[in-house]
């Protein structure tokens, strides 16, 4: 145990020692909470640490999340949460009651990604799983397991501390978020109605800026997200004879580069938005036309009129690739997608304030003017259900892995890609102590 550690254990034992008066006393300094948190995360990390190496070595794909679920919900009624299993398919929602108060939704997310992993770490997943009827290798690219490691070290940190605030902490671990699908499914099952309505909430997602760093953005965080299906309808044939077909392969490729133009030129410059044709399945084998081709589309914008000017985009060139090809009209439809996340303007100020008072990490504060992320998370259907938020960004890099980065020329390898490795023993302390101040922030007694 470092100096500092040994420190930091002892105003732990000092602080929880004292009459629980005195102790909701010092929990109005923010930066003698941060104290505490820290202590207390010294106390509860290496067993955090084996949770988070559990975690990324054994990944499930979202509604699959069984096993993850599981060592989750047993954590918890450790605890002394009461927890309910399977809200939402596979998600879990764990209550702890600490007299009267607000009711704090946290929440963290349970799947991982159809995706290999690459970065040849010691306890790397070599996870599989069938995904769209093929096999496919999963892993936890997007940061979810520091993000359940950090749920459930806030949790420990708030439990030790629960002489300092009142109310009623809902956990709830919410599976799919990579499909936008988890949070809608949790809803439908009642989240809000079976359990309680909280009156704040508050997430992090760690990402490829420098640990110990904490974004808190005003507005909007994420993008709109929409993935949408086409399947062009031609008649197949020979591969000899393709004036007797109707080329569904050509009608996919007309549209590919079309679709740009809604961008391009249908859309205001000044508005972010994006098309990704990310899927385009056809065919067997080289001289058979195919009878059908089946593209799958991302697309992402921040503005509500944005986005339906995409939708509409994308319908109407699909329209006009099939019918010069002289095919039926193409089906479109639109399978998933979710709203863009927006930050409570209020509770990113206290916490803004909050953080910055309780130092300890660098706090980058983002006005609403300032553009959100361009990716999208589902977490927008608790905010959309009336619930005043804050979602939070975390750094996961170390500044001397970002410098090596930058002296070699290389990209740093960002949520998503399979060598995405942050530095996970910051990140969850920076997570935990995020989460904990929030939730502190607003169930301390004035």
């Amino acid at each position: 145990m470092t100096s500092n550690t040994a420190m930091q254990a002892l105003r732990l034992c000092a602080l929880l020692a004292l009459s629980p008066a005195s102790q909701a006393a010092q929990a109005a300094d923010p930066a003698t909470a941060r104290a505490t948190i820290d202590a207390r995360i010294e106390q509860d990390y290496p067993a955090l640490d084996t949770l988070y190496r559990d975690i990324h070595a054994h990944p499930e794909l979202g509604f699959q999340e069984t096993r993850t679920a599981a060592l989750l919900a047993k954590r918890m009624r450790a605890l002394g949460f009461t927890v309910t299993e399977k809200v939402g398919s596979t998600g879990l929602v764990a209550l702890y009651k600490n007299g009267a108060g607000p009711t704090v939704m946290v929440r963290t997310e349970l799947d991982a990604l159809p995706m290999e992993e690459k970065t040849g770490l010691p306890y790397a997943s070599r996870a599989q799983a069938d995904y769209d009827g093929k096999t496919t290798f999963v892993a936890q690219s997007c940061g979810h397991d520091v993000h359940m490691t950090a749920w459930v070290g806030t949790a420990q940190a708030l439990l030790a501390m629960k002489a300092q605030w009142k109310g009623t902490l809902m956990f709830v671990a919410q599976p799919a978020e990579e499909q936008v699908q988890g949070a809608r499914a949790m809803i439908d099952d009642g989240l809000f109605t079976r359990f309680a309505k909280p009156d704040y909430g508050f997430a992090v997602h760690v990402g490829s800026n420098e640990a110990g760093t904490v974004l808190v953005k005003d507005g909007v965080v994420s993008s709109n997200s929409d993935t949408v299906e086409i399947v062009f309808k031609g008649r197949g044939g020979h591969g000899s004879m393709p004036s007797a077909t109707i080329d569904p392969i050509v009608m996919g490729a007309h549209f590919v580069n079309d679709v740009q133009t809604v961008i391009s030129r249908q859309k205001d410059a000044n508005a972010f938005g994006v098309v990704t044709v990310g899927s385009f399945q056809a065919g067997t084998v080289a001289n058979i036309i195919p009878d059908q081709a089946v593209l799958k589309l991302s697309l992402r914008s921040f503005d509500k009129d944005v986005r339906q000017a995409l939708l509409d985009g994308v319908t109407r060139t699909a329209n006009a690739s099939a019918a010069m090809a002289m095919a039926p009209v193409p089906s479109v439809k639109r399978l998933y997608g979710t709203a863009a996340v927006v930050n409570d303007s209020g509770l990113v100020r206290r916490a803004a304030a909050m953080l910055k008072s309780a130092g300890g990490d660098r706090i980058d504060v983002l006005p609403a003017t300032a553009p959100g992320w361009s990716a999208s998370e589902d977490y927008s259907a608790f905010v959309d259900a009336g619930i005043p938020s804050v979602y939070f960004t975390i750094g996961g890099y170390d500044a001397e892995t970002l410098a090596g980065f930058k002296a070699r020329g290389e990209p740093v390898p960002s949520n998503h890609s399979p060598f995405f490795a942050p530095d996970h023993d910051v990140a969850i302390r920076t997570g935990i102590r995020t989460l904990s101040l929030a939730v502190l922030m607003v169930t301390s007694p004035d």
